[in-house]
């Protein structure tokens, strides 16, 4: 089916408007402001936590966000960042943009702003971004100029029901990253509770010498657990047809939970097996990630396994040692670490009992993480699949 097409400013409601920028003085109080990190975090913006800033009633209504506000990355580092697309959703409280975005405003009466943030995801909508695109080391849009594109416009109705399908997968997607954050929190509340508050089953009957309950103790982690430093392979053994084994050297591909896989390597010098931990060991030192199959690691990682079979706990333990980046437990600050250095870091290792305990009721939460992150995988490959199918017409909806 053939659409008609349009300049993309004759849907506009207003005039597009860049950002709002103001000095240091004003960040920290007031109203919250989406940045970059929330435009690149979030394709749907609505009541997540920000960052706030003071502003005044005039700015108010010049830079305010209203629900279907399309907003657009107005520069970027990379080419695949300029010109990328957030949609505003339902929010309970105002909030202004900062000013490395454009916001387009669009007339409900005549287009769903849902359909045409779909159509920027699609080959067709991001076709007519790059060819805007601008710059060297810093890749951007202008709003001038993206007022101008070309953009296909289909009758009303058609946008809707397109636009209903592919929100149908991003909400059973968002429905299921919810459930992963709640089963993560609960985990993560448990080690504390047990770890560093010491509330563990039992706690009441042991005896606590200088804060450390009887029949625990502190080891370097290199005893605790098998540590494997990557070795980058030769750069021509690369590929991107998924030849060999997937490769890995840094946080590029890290998910929330996950490691997910783009390079592949036919040389395995170096291997990380299925369960390990994967901890980054370069600027930023201490993220860390899990692999679902068998990988050959780089210089920028370490795999990390218990020796005793207690990777779930292991993870969770990191997870609290590594509490923010290039931060290591003590407070040291890391440009990056050593074998050596990673292998002197004291490590709590609470009775076997306790160990247990603690693995029998965070492993069968750890395997529905697993289920989850596969459904969403399934989810966003049926949903890209579909999109440029359903934007290009193929598919009559």
């Amino acid at each position: 089916m053939k659409w008609s097409t349009t300049k993309f400013e004759s849907l506009y409601a207003a005039p597009s408007r860049n950002g709002l920028y103001k000095a240091k003085e004003f960040h920290g109080s007031g109203i919250r402001i989406v940045n970059m990190g929330e435009m690149f975090a979030f394709p749907f913006i609505g009541n997540q936590e920000m960052k706030l800033l003071s502003v005044t009633d005039e700015e108010l209504g010049r830079f305010g966000l209203q629900a279907g506000d399309l907003l657009f990355a107005r520069r970027s580092l990379v080419e695949e960042g300029a010109g990328k697309c957030s949609l505003i959703v339902d929010h309970d409280e105002p909030m202004v943009f900062e000013s490395s975005m454009i916001r387009v405003r669009l007339r409900k009466e005549c287009c769903d702003p849902q359909f045409y943030y779909y159509y920027f995801k699609s080959p067709i909508g991001r076709s007519t971004i790059t060819a805007i695109v601008t710059g060297v080391a810093q890749k951007g849009i202008r709003g001038s100029e993206l007022a101008t594109i070309a953009v296909h416009n289909p009758p009303i109705p058609t946008q809707q029901r397109i636009a209903d399908i592919l929100f149908n997968y991003d909400r059973l997607i968002d429905n299921n990253t919810r459930r992963i954050a709640l089963l993560e929190e609960s985990i993560h509340r448990l080690y504390k509770e047990w770890f560093v508050r010491l509330r563990f089953p039992g706690c009441d009957q042991v005896k606590v010498v200088d804060g450390m309950p009887e029949g625990w103790t502190c080891k370097p982690l290199e005893e605790v657990c098998e540590l494997i430093m990557g070795q980058s392979p030769r750069s021509t053994t690369y590929n991107t047809t998924g030849q060999g084994l997937p490769f890995h050297q840094g946080v590029t591909k890290f998910g929330n939970r996950f490691i997910s896989h783009e390079t592949y390597c036919t040389q395995p010098n170096r291997l990380a097996e299925t369960g390990d931990i994967l901890c980054s060991v370069r600027a930023p030192v201490g993220r860390l990630n899990i692999t679902l199959d068998r990988i050959i690691i780089g210089r920028g990682l370490a795999a990390i396994r218990n020796r005793q079979g207690y990777q779930s706990f292991q993870f969770y333990q990191l997870k609290a040692y590594f509490f923010q980046e290039d931060l290591i437990g003590g407070g040291a600050i890391f440009a990056s670490v050593t074998k050596k250095q990673l292998s002197e870091q004291m490590m709590l290792v609470p009775s076997q009992e306790v160990l247990q305990a603690f693995e029998n009721i965070s492993k069968p939460v750890d395997q529905q993480l697993i289920n989850l992150y596969f459904q969403n995988k399934k989810l966003r490959q049926a949903r890209d699949l579909l999109l440029p199918r359903l934007m290009n017409g193929s598919i009559v909806v």
